[in-house]
């Protein structure tokens, strides 16, 4: 067993799902409601890259997966602003559940309706670019990890920028912290937190791209992506940024370290009996802040 082959392998499993759990910390923080729809927008954005490929081709030339990226975006955005004005908005002032088996809801809606259309049968989206492997010291590294890799590190320094450098970050923030004070002050809280949703759907969808070249993409596989994201922001710490990203990174790591010692259901196993250690031990995550101090 080669320690470099799976921290490449690691890493680049580990960036896919880093997208997947920031989206859903975005919507965490911006609404204070957990979207349970955001493993079926991965599944979702999986299916849009198949669609968009098969009507793209350039005089028999395949359409590159770097290309198709902009577009499975945008449809994954404008999932995630309609998931925030049908499951979402209605429903915000109602108790907490009620928004999750909301978005439990769309989810289920958007499995189905992937398997009436599509059925089945596994799917793969194009690399986001072609060529052969690498073999560095016995390493084999694809450019499809190598891609990965460099595409969702882009994607997380971009996004820190703008919630940290610019206004409409300032203003994401705020309207997460304090929505009454947010809109006193003629902030419209509605149309970021919806923006918030089309952010978290956008970057779930890039990630079904990503992911459904090397692992294919089926109806049902949005719940395991959901899975995923969930331990990893609840071993980062809820609301962190930087904590899902770490946890996303941790949570690929021991999923491939376990797959090659054991096996692909042995590692998922293992992975809920850490998630039950990290609550035990650590609920609060590790960039999350102490139970005790909450407030």
């Amino acid at each position: 067993m080669s320690w470099a082959q799976i921290a490449i392998d690691g890493l680049a499993l580990g960036a896919a799902y880093a997208l997947v759990a920031l989206g859903f910390v975005l919507i965490l923080n911006a609404a204070g409601a957990v979207n349970f729809a955001q493993g079926d927008l991965v599944m979702a954005g999986g299916f849009f890259a198949v669609v968009l490929a098969g009507l793209l081709p350039l005089e028999g030339i395949a359409v590159p997966g770097l290309a198709l990226a902009p577009l499975v975006v945008l449809a994954g955005g404008a999932s995630g602003w309609l998931v925030a004005e049908v499951a979402y908005r209605p429903l915000r002032r109602r108790p907490a559940e009620t928004v999750f088996i909301s978005t439990i809801a769309v989810g289920i809606v958007l499995q189905h309706g992937a398997n009436g259309i599509f059925g089945a049968a596994e799917r793969r989206t194009p690399p986001l670019v072609a060529g052969d492997a690498l073999h560095v010291g016995g390493v084999n590294v694809t450019l499809q990890s190598l891609s990965i890799i460099a595409t969702a590190a882009i994607v997380i320094v971009l996004l820190r920028q703008l919630l940290e450098r610019t206004q409409l970050g300032r203003r994401l923030r705020a309207a997460a912290e304090d929505p009454e004070m947010a809109r006193a002050l003629g902030i419209p809280v509605r149309r970021l937190t919806a923006l918030a949703f089309a952010l978290g759907a956008g970057l779930a969808a890039l990630a079904g791209l990503l992911l459904a070249n090397v692992y294919f993409v089926t109806p049902t596989a949005g719940l395991a992506f959901m899975l995923k994201a969930y331990i990893a922001v609840t071993i980062g710490g809820w609301g962190s940024l930087r904590g899902a990203v770490a946890g996303a990174l941790l949570v690929a790591l021991f999923e491939v370290i376990a797959g090659r010692l054991f096996s692909a259901t042995v590692a998922d196993a293992l992975l809920y009996v850490a998630l039950l250690l990290a609550l035990l031990f650590r609920p609060q995550g590790l960039f999350g802040e102490a139970v005790g101090r909450r407030a």
